[in-house]
Parts: C-alpha cells; sequence; structure tokens
C-alpha cells in the first residue's frame, strides 16, 4: 500500500519518541516541515528548524522524566520524520504539505508540525479546514501573516491567513492574532489593519501587557471554547532576548514565561493541529531557541492529556 505520505527522512526525533506513522492509538503525530522561501532579505534559515528543535528537544524530555510529567509517558506521540521538500519551490511543497497533513488526520491523530517558515500554514490550514468545519486559528506572532505580498510568489511566509479569510478557511471574526506588534501607532494600527479588515480580532502587545496574562489568557479561552482550534505558533511571539534565532525578530515581544502561560490556558479546548514556525538555527545562540521551541511542542502536548 502507498504511503500517503510520501518519503520522509528521519534525522531523529522530538523528545525521543517512537518513529513511523500514526496507528489506530496514536494521539499525536509530529510531522517536520523543512521549507522556507529562500528570499527573506537577510535570513534565510527555516529549513534546518525541524532538525534544530528535535537536537534540543532532549534535554526538556530528560526534565520531564526527572519530574514525572504525563504526556510522553501516557499519550501515544508517534514522529513522522520530515517531509522531502524543495525550499523555494512553493507549488509542489504546499501540495506535499496539505497531503501528509491531511493524511495524519484521516488517520485520527492531532499533528504536531515543525516548521518551516510561515509559508507551511496555509497548506495545513487546507487539510485541516476540510476536516474540521467551523475552524478558528489562535495565532501567536509579532506578526500578523496576514498582508498583501506577492513576491517572491502569492503564497509566502507572510500571507498564509490572508488567503485563509478569502478562501474561508477560518472563521476570521472568532479568530485571534496575539502578541503582534509591528508598526501599529495611532488610530489606524499601522500593519495590522490588513488582518483587521479581513475581520481578524487583534491583541497586540502593549494591550496584553495592559490586561495582564491570566486575563488574555481567559479571554481567549472563552472567545474558542466549542470551536476546533488550529493554534500556530510562530516563535518569533517571543522577545529576542529570549529566542534569538527567529526569521524576523521583533523587540518589545513575551518572556518565555508569558508564553507558556498562554499555551496552558488553552486547557479543555478542542485543540485539532499544532503548528510551530519561523525559528531559524543560523541565527539561534548556543541553541537557545530551539530549546524553547522544544519546551512549547511539550506544552501542547500537555494540553492533549
Amino acid at each position: 500500500m502507498t504511503d500517503p505520505l510520501g518519503p520522509t527522512r528521519h534525522v531523529g526525533t522530538l523528545f525521543g519518541v517512537p518513529p513511523g506513522r500514526p496507528g489506530p492509538s496514536t494521539d499525536v503525530a509530529v510531522l517536520g516541515l523543512p521549507f522556507d522561501m529562500g528570499a527573506h532579505p537577510n535570513r534565510v534559515g527555516s529549513r534546518d528548524a525541524p532538525a534544530h528543535i528535535r537536537r534540543h528537544s532532549l534535554a526538556s524530555a530528560e526534565r520531564a522524566a526527572e519530574y514525572g510529567v504525563p504526556p510522553l509517558s501516557t499519550l501515544d506521540v508517534v514522529d513522522c520524520g520530515d517531509l522531502d521538500l524543495l525550499p523555494g519551490r512553493v507549488e509542489p511543497s504546499v501540495e506535499r504539505i496539505e497531503r501528509a497533513v491531511g493524511a495524519l488526520l484521516d488517520a485520527g491523530a492531532v499533528p504536531l508540525t515543525l516548521g518551516g517558515d510561515g509559508t507551511v500554514t496555509l497548506p495545513q490550514l487546507r487539510a485541516v479546514a476540510r476536516r474540521h468545519p467551523g475552524l478558528v486559528v489562535v495565532h501567536y506572532d509579532a506578526h500578523t501573516d496576514a498582508y498583501e505580498v506577492d513576491e517572491p510568489h502569492p503564497i509566502n511566509n507572510a500571507t498564509a491567513f490572508k488567503h485563509a479569510a478569502t478562501e474561508g478557511l477560518v472563521d476570521p471574526v472568532h479568530s485571534f492574532h496575539v502578541g503582534v506588534r509591528e508598526t501599529a501607532v495611532g488610530p489606524e494600527r499601522g500593519d495590522l489593519a490588513p488582518a483587521a479588515d479581513l475581520g481578524y480580532q487583534l491583541i497586540t502587545v502593549d494591550e496584553l501587557a495592559d490586561a495582564g496574562v491570566g486575563a488574555t489568557g481567559e479571554r481567549l479561552a472563552a472567545a474558542l471554547r466549542g470551536r476546533p482550534v488550529y493554534v500556530c505558533w510562530d516563535m518569533d511571539v517571543f522577545d529576542p532576548s529570549v529566542a534569538p534565532g527567529v526569521t524576523t525578530p521583533s523587540w518589545g515581544g513575551l518572556s518565555a514565561r508569558e508564553g507558556l502561560r498562554l499555551i496552558r490556558a488553552l486547557a479543555g479546548l478542542n485543540l485539532v493541529a499544532f503548528d510551530i514556525n519561523a525559528l531559524s538555527p543560523p541565527h539561534d545562540i548556543d541553541g537557545q531557541t530551539g530549546s524553547l521551541a522544544a519546551q512549547v511542542a511539550l506544552e501542547f502536548l500537555l494540553l492533549r492529556v
């Protein structure tokens, strides 16, 4: 029988979980998406992120076992390896990602993907939306990725949520962009306007600071409850002081503690997919961002326990 995921490469596994394909009892299937546009003006390297995160996940796994954290002992998690993708080749890569994530969902597993730059999000949303009507998204990022940018290709790392809205993949009115900061000033909200015009709800990093992390988490949980939720975590939502190795760093972001608290606030929701992206290993310092991304992945697994 043909493998619906196609050829994959194994370069170690996340937290040392077994390699393979999802079976009838699989809770979460990990999939690496080693793709970037190769066109960033000064930071190319997200294609190397899946292996980087896996490498730095082993320390997190050891700490989890030491302190009795349950996900790796109580969940059935499998690592499917990395898809065979060619950076810069958008159409074949997008098609392959959509097909592979669809296969994981059809097997009954929740996908946990390791990007890759933000380009990898759109094909995942296409696959998830087809199987979860009424999909909403909570997107943690310094940027909305909902821009009118058609170069070098209409599908790129800055446009996923524009396409998601215009293709009807998500309900933007009940979806959130959290931690955005960009150049928003004054009543017109600067670079945030395209996302707002599409109907998305925006929680800027300043609004988050004013309201508090706890209250913001409660707001998100109340708004998302009862809907299938796609969680997209762009690593540049964190401040560069804790996550320097990202594609587009932006000062004034979340601390590690704030980010992890916001993840934990999603407990009890119907979380149907997890997407971690925009880590750039060539720009990481001592594996700091890779280690934090692995902790984000571990927090996602805890939400499934």
